[in-house]
């Protein structure tokens, strides 16, 4: 059998001779063991690369008995003279969002964090005790990260907290009671959640409803509107002090493409438009409107809080998956079920969140939406910076109105 042709005239493969290194800084430099020269630019592309971060979850640097530095997987129970690093070394960028797409519509979420060390960080994701959510904790977990499941149904969540013990008895999870249509029960989340002394590194705005008839909270607030939008923006504001001491700290939103049918505009933005009454309600604009809402809510919370190393993005994590927010009425549930074999899989799904998320690229990225694990443009009222602060003073009042309900 003949050898498999190799294509040595790639830009990224190495010329014969030369070795690839990782230095203490996390700079990735090319030896050349005929000429024994060292140098920082790749010997084809010219391009340079750098590592950021510590070693993978699970890995260890060793030095042996005679001097040589070894990288130890206890995971895999297996070792390397090579920095396990270099896999994940990306370009280095000349500005800010000088992006590299890695990823795309197909990458699952474990993909996406592979090779990093989520041991320090904490993390909270609202419902994550199905789909996405649940996903987006699960990964987390898998790669070290202490995860806080802040679900409405506390039985569920602790079966999901069972389920990700036994595929990772390693796995850091807490679950704890949060249910989004109770202004009561954030305050009491957050309360709870800043006694504990934890830092905050991730707060990941999941939980969402969808398709409901016209209901009101005992907030007097309609609940797609308070669920989706309103409840989240009143959780942020509790912990943005926790954030803000944590940094850096990312804020990532799942909205939504539908944001792109809202009719929400500076001529018509109101109280009586984000909550209204039984006889203006429509289920499918009510979902829209909240949707646009978390792009601008997020458009406006990076612009407050990214001097304090707290930066925010909103995502889109794919179109008509089969999860649980199609519950609310039997002909969504079956438009989701017959779409099921043509969309993302929950894992592909909870890709673009992980992606903001933990992404080395998006140190200090923020107030962008997100799609396929990559930067898209929002609709022309998603990047409206007037009705992003004028939701911002309605979220304020709406809010303020119904907490003095509360006294």
């Amino acid at each position: 059998m003949s050898a498999p042709m190799i294509d040595t005239d790639s830009e990224d493969e190495l010329p014969p001779g030369w070795e690839e290194r990782v230095s203490a800084q996390g700079q990735v430099y090319y030896a050349n063991h005929e000429t024994k020269a060292t140098q920082w630019d790749h010997p084809r592309s010219g391009k340079r690369k750098q590592i950021k971060g510590d070693l993978p979850y699970g890995w260890e640097k060793q030095v042996t008995d005679d001097g040589v530095i070894v990288f130890v997987d206890h995971i895999n129970k297996k070792t390397t003279y090579t920095d396990p690093r270099l896999a994940f070394a990306e370009d280095e960028k000349k500005t800010l969002l000088d992006f590299k797409q890695k990823f795309d519509g197909n990458s699952a979420a474990m993909q996406v964090v592979q090779g990093k060390d989520l041991s320090e960080k904490y993390a909270i994701v609202t419902g994550a005790n199905s789909g996405i959510g649940y996903e987006t904790a699960r990964t987390l977990a898998y790669f070290g990260a202490t995860v806080i499941l802040a679900c409405r149904n506390l039985e569920a969540a602790n079966k999901r907290k069972k389920t990700i013990m036994e595929e990772r008895p390693s796995a850091k999870l807490e679950v704890m009671h949060l249910d989004l249509a109770s202004l009561k029960s954030v305050r009491m989340f957050a309360e709870e959640f800043r006694s504990k002394k934890w830092p905050l590194h991730l707060l990941i705005l999941n939980a969402a409803v969808f398709g409901l008839p016209f209901t009101k909270t005992e907030d007097d607030i309609e609940t797609t509107f308070q669920v989706n939008h309103l409840a989240q923006f009143y959780l942020t504001k509790l912990l943005w002090e926790v954030l803000a001491s944590s940094s850096p700290s990312r804020i990532v939103i799942v909205s939504s493409e539908s944001h792109r049918s809202s009719d929400l505009s500076l001529d018509n933005i109101s109280e009586g438009k984000l909550s209204p009454m039984p006889n203006q309600y429509q289920d499918l604009q009510a979902y829209n409107n909240s949707k646009l809402c978390n792009i601008l809510f997020s458009l406006h919370l990076n612009k407050l809080l990214s001097d304090k190393g707290v930066t925010s993005n909103s995502v889109h994590p794919g179109n008509v998956m089969y999860t649980r927010i199609s519950r609310n009425w039997w002909f969504y549930k079956l438009i989701f079920f017959v779409a099921r074999p043509f969309t993302k899989s929950l894992q592909q799904g909870a890709a673009t969140t992980v992606f903001c998320a933990t992404s080395a690229q998006l140190e200090g990225v923020g107030g962008l939406y997100f799609n396929n694990c990559c930067r898209c443009e929002p609709s022309k009222s998603g990047c409206d910076e007037e009705l992003a602060l004028r939701l911002w003073n309605l979220s304020e009042r709406m809010l303020q109105k119904a907490l003095n309900r509360e006294k």
